[in-house]
């Protein structure tokens, strides 16, 4: 029997809900993600951005075109301006993902050793890199929370996503997109006392689209 859920992601097989991807316009998203861009979807909190990221992400993988993988990066908060603790934590999420939801264990077979052997700031780009090579579709990424991440762990975030933007796709994700209460451009990245403020949209200057979900309506 179906519920009405106020308390994360929806699932239309359990929950009254208006169909996810019914909220934006799909076909400018697919555009989107076939002409290869990266782009940010922002709205406030508990307006289905979850669960449109979710719906999306299988939509996705039914079709075929695509490996998609949505993953949340909050766990890395509490890392704070520690950037190894920080990657470590995205890229475990990641890897246990990836075999969740798409049967996939490249990640996990190499993340020790990667863990090991690569600079935490420069350790996602490698990464993304090996992961796209060794797939047999384009790899699309839908990063839930971005904006949850603190200073230094933000920055090397952004700037590595724009450092392998060029690779794209045979050697990194096709497409990405950035998920968060916010724009981009309005990630203002206060550091340790005495460090320069950084914004988003210097770290991240490739995005193509800033898109916000828009409110519930009846019509």
């Amino acid at each position: 029997m179906r519920f009405f859920n106020t308390a994360g992601p929806v699932n239309c097989r359990r929950h009254y809900c208006l169909p996810p991807l019914h909220r934006f316009d799909l076909d400018e998203i697919s555009m989107l993600i076939a002409q290869e861009k990266y782009f940010v979807i922002h709205a406030p909190r508990q307006t289905g951005k979850t669960s449109y990221l979710l719906a999306l992400m299988d939509y996705l993988n039914k079709e075929g075109q695509y490996k998609a993988l949505y993953f949340n990066v909050e766990a890395a908060q509490a890392a704070r301006e520690n950037v190894k603790s920080a990657m470590h934590a995205i890229l475990s999420e990641l890897a246990h993902r990836a075999k969740t939801f798409l049967n996939d264990t490249f990640l996990l077979d190499h993340m020790v050793e990667w863990k090991q052997h690569y600079d935490p700031n420069n350790l996602l780009n490698p990464v993304f890199s090996m992961w796209a090579e060794a797939s047999d579709k384009p790899l699309v990424l839908f990063i839930d929370e971005i904006d949850t991440l603190i200073g230094d762990s933000l920055i090397a975030v952004l700037r590595q996503l724009r450092a392998g933007y060029d690779k794209r796709p045979t050697a990194f994700p096709q497409s990405i997109i950035l998920c968060g209460v916010r724009d981009v451009r309005d990630y203002c990245m206060h550091t340790d006392e005495g460090k320069p403020l950084v914004t988003g949209g210097s770290a991240f200057n490739i995005k193509a689209e800033s898109l916000r979900l828009g409110n519930f309506s009846m019509f």
